[in-house]
């Protein structure tokens, strides 16, 4: 999934996050057998570990020692000390050679616990063969038989053994054989039948000793105890650690994210700004950001030690041969099925929430900036019924795809809780037999449930990764879609702000530009120059192209055919900051940033002086309501300039363009909210303070644009006239048209011409 690759930049913290998810993991599953050798050790055993007792009586290591061959005798000699006073011996053999003498010591107590308890002559007669010893013949054995039902009667016991040895009546490796034989027959549950006689015999062996087997239990118990709450607490320092790496790394993910996209965004000319909408940029940007850092969490936190303690878990279940794998086999693939069938159903819809997201993100945006011309209209109860029905239909996706995952949770549960059923049902026919001990049991139940919940921590997971899947295609997608308008290659670069700079000259050479997507071009062939200390003025009527045509000159559209230069030089080969460094462009939309009157003006070159700040404001027609103000300059601007009037917000506009001193100027019908008086002082002063540069206006009104040097007329994108306004009264009809329009024959200066000649008021002349 394309989200992963997000991770890629942040593999040190990926490397960190799974050491100690894999610490954690292994912690968490040592906690279940330590509390398997509570229960089983503990309390069952009081507390006693080994077959190899710490402390014995020598009389006693002698009755083991019976049941020994002579190596096994040996190591066992060599491994306890000589007997103090009280003829009691002490182990002080390693751990090695503890773990060498478990089996043999533990056989051979067994066989010693049941002599203790008395076994039939006949059947220690059967497993022995003692009747037989050193191949006597038929009257020997019965001879011996009877001497020794004389000497020990229907019973054997531990000192009867001993007395047979030393007779000779029995050989050494007869016992020991005794001993085999009699672990083999007791099958699959040897091993548990074998420790738990061995440790009942240890035990009665401290007694003997004179240990305190109350304080050998508690010193068990707190000794594991304290182990318990040494790997809880490693646990928790480990997912504390993990917790908090996840976090900053995702963090990191989200800024660095949000960094990009922003700078992406702001690379877009308006043909990709139109790609994607307003609304659906700003849900890539906070919405679908927030689902991609949420899953890195998860991902650093939890995707990595599901794995951890799952496999963790499956290895200690496999390494605890109870006969029950089948059920854990059946669990798993009951979940594997119902997140299949689940995920199967819901994928598509996430795809579709977030396209609603953006269809809802866009109603609203569009009401709330919309909400004059809704009140005015009396539109309430219509965009209340479009936002309705929008939000409606996101709210059913939404509860079906949460209704969806809200079964998971019960199916779990069923799964799990069946598992326990069927472990506990089946395992307390082991306990009954002997071949489980109940510890173990236990132990096995909650590597099981950690396995489960591995497969639950993935399931609640993959409820969460198609969505953000969904949201790292989208941010992927505006942050792979590069801008159409770039830089040119270094090597056909050309600069002249370090040498004799920019004069400002700008010329279209037949340019033909069409719209992405569009059936027909937008304007075509048009060719003029506008030169520096000259007004170049644009006007036709609305939609033929005007605002287009201006919007080429700073690159935030490039031509389809043909080229436009400044100064001789085709403006794709300039570096697009220094471009616009040379243009001060003033939109048709207004737009005022938050901050404040000075923060607006110096917009375009925050270094820029004081001076050069009331200068442009001074231009503009600005520097009396400005300087009326009790903060002056300082003023707050709200967001989008609503603390201030129109004709305000555009003459603060124009005054940004301006002080930058441009050496060309486009007013895209920048005057439009200015009264005829403060237009026309506007005007006198750029064309007195600005003579350097080379001004483009484009306008509504002619008397805006009257007394420019040349007036380019656009109909349906082709130039239908140019000249000046007298010239064009004459020569061009729809010129004339729009002047007929907006003023009368007197102020048009045509008054007594013929009608029917271009310049003619006969019809609707006056206003």
């Amino acid at each position: 999934m394309k989200i992963f690759s997000f991770l890629k930049h942040h593999k040190l913290s990926f490397l960190i996050a799974l050491v100690l998810l894999f610490a954690q993991a292994n912690f968490e599953l040592m906690l279940p057998q330590i509390m398997s050798d509570i229960v089983d050790v503990g309390i069952s055993q009081g507390g006693i570990d080994s077959a190899v007792p710490d402390t014995i009586r020598a009389d006693d290591l002698s009755d083991i020692e019976l049941f020994l061959d002579t190596a096994e005798t040996d190591r066992v000699e060599a491994s306890f000390s000589e007997p103090d006073t009280r003829g009691v011996r002490t182990f002080t053999g390693d751990a090695s050679a503890r773990a060498e003498l478990e089996d043999p010591m533990g056989e051979a107590e067994m066989l010693a616990y049941q002599f203790d308890q008395g076994v039939s002559l006949d059947r220690f007669i059967d497993a022995s063969g003692a009747s037989s010893a050193s191949g006597a013949s038929g009257e020997a054995q019965a001879a011996a038989r009877e001497q020794m039902e004389a000497a020990m009667g229907d019973t054997v016991e531990t000192s009867d053994i001993r007395w047979l040895v030393e007779a000779g009546l029995i050989g050494r490796d007869d016992l020991v054989a005794s001993r085999e034989a009699l672990v083999d027959s007791l099958g699959d549950n040897a091993d548990t039948v074998v420790r738990s006689r061995a440790i009942a015999y240890v035990e009665r062996a401290y007694e003997d000793a004179g240990v305190d087997l109350t304080a050998v239990q508690s010193g068990y118990l707190w000794s594991q105890g304290l182990s318990m709450l040494g790997l809880a607490l490693a646990s928790a320092l480990c997912a504390i650690l993990a917790a908090l790496n996840a976090s900053r790394t995702s963090a990191a993910i989200g800024r660095d994210l949000r960094h990009q996209l922003y700078e992406r965004v702001l690379d877009y000319s308006p043909a990709e700004m139109n790609r994607f909408s307003s609304a659906s940029l700003i849900t890539r940007a906070t919405n679908d950001i927030q689902q991609i850092q949420m899953i890195c969490v998860m991902c650093l936190r939890i995707v990595l030690f599901a794995p951890c303690m799952g496999i963790g878990a499956v290895v200690r279940v496999l390494a605890t041969p109870t006969g029950m794998e089948w059920i854990l086999v059946v669990a798993i693939a009951a979940i594997a099925i119902a997140i299949g069938v689940l995920m199967g159903v819901t994928m598509p819809k996430f795809r579709i929430m977030q396209k609603l997201v953006d269809r809802n993100n866009l109603l609203a945006r569009e009401i709330i900036t919309g909400i004059m011309p809704i009140r005015a209209f009396g539109r309430q109860e219509h965009e209340e019924r479009r936002y309705d029905e929008a939000n409606r239909e996101l709210t059913s996706t939404y509860i079906f795809t949460n209704r969806c995952m809200a079964l998971l949770m019960p199916i779990m549960l069923i799964v799990m809780n069946g598992t326990t059923v069927a472990i506990v049902w089946f395992g307390a026919q082991g306990v009954d037999t002997g071949g489980l001990q109940v510890g173990t049991l236990m132990a096995y139940i909650n590597y099981v449930m950690q396995v489960i919940m591995s497969f639950m921590i993935l399931t609640m997971i993959s409820v969460m990764l198609p969505r953000a899947g969904v949201a790292a295609e989208r941010v992927q997608e505006v942050l792979d879609t590069r801008t159409s308008i770039s830089d040119p290659e270094p090597e056909r670069r050309v600069t002249r702000e370090r040498g004799e700079g920019w004069r400002g000259a700008v010329s279209f050479n037949d340019v033909t530009f069409s719209y992405p997507d569009a059936d027909c071009p937008t304007l075509e062939h048009i060719s003029f120059t506008a030169e520096p200390g000259r007004t170049t003025a644009i006007i036709g009527s609305t939609g033929c192209g005007k605002s287009t045509l201006v919007q080429l000159i700073p690159r935030l559209y490039d031509v389809t055919q043909g080229s436009v230069t400044l100064d001789g030089v085709d403006i794709r080969d300039i570096d697009l900051a220094e471009l616009r460094r040379a243009i001060g462009y003033v939109p048709q939309k207004r737009m005022l940033f938050s901050g404040t009157i000075e923060s607006n003006i110096k917009y375009g070159d925050e270094s820029m002086s004081d001076a050069d700040m009331e200068r442009a404001a001074g231009i503009a027609q600005a520097a009396e309501f400005i300087e009326a103000k009790p903060e002056g300059y300082a003023s707050r601007i709200s967001q989008g300039g609503s603390n201030v009037s129109g004709g305000q917000n555009q003459r603060l506009s124009i005054a940004r363009a301006l002080a930058i001193r441009p050496k060309v100027l486009v007013f895209d019908d920048s005057f439009s909210a200015l009264d005829y008086k403060t237009d026309a002082d506007l005007r006198a002063r750029i064309a007195r303070e600005c003579s350097d540069a080379a001004v483009v206006i484009v306008a509504q009104r002619i008397a805006t644009i009257m007394h420019a040097d040349e007036i380019l007329v656009l109909d349906d994108g082709r130039i239908v006239g140019r000249g000046t306004h007298a010239e064009l009264l004459r020569s061009c009809p729809e010129y004339l048209e729009i002047a007929k329009s907006q003023l009368s024959a007197s102020e048009l200066g045509l008054d007594g011409e013929d009608a029917s000649a271009p310049g003619s008021l006969k019809e609707g002349g006056e206003r």
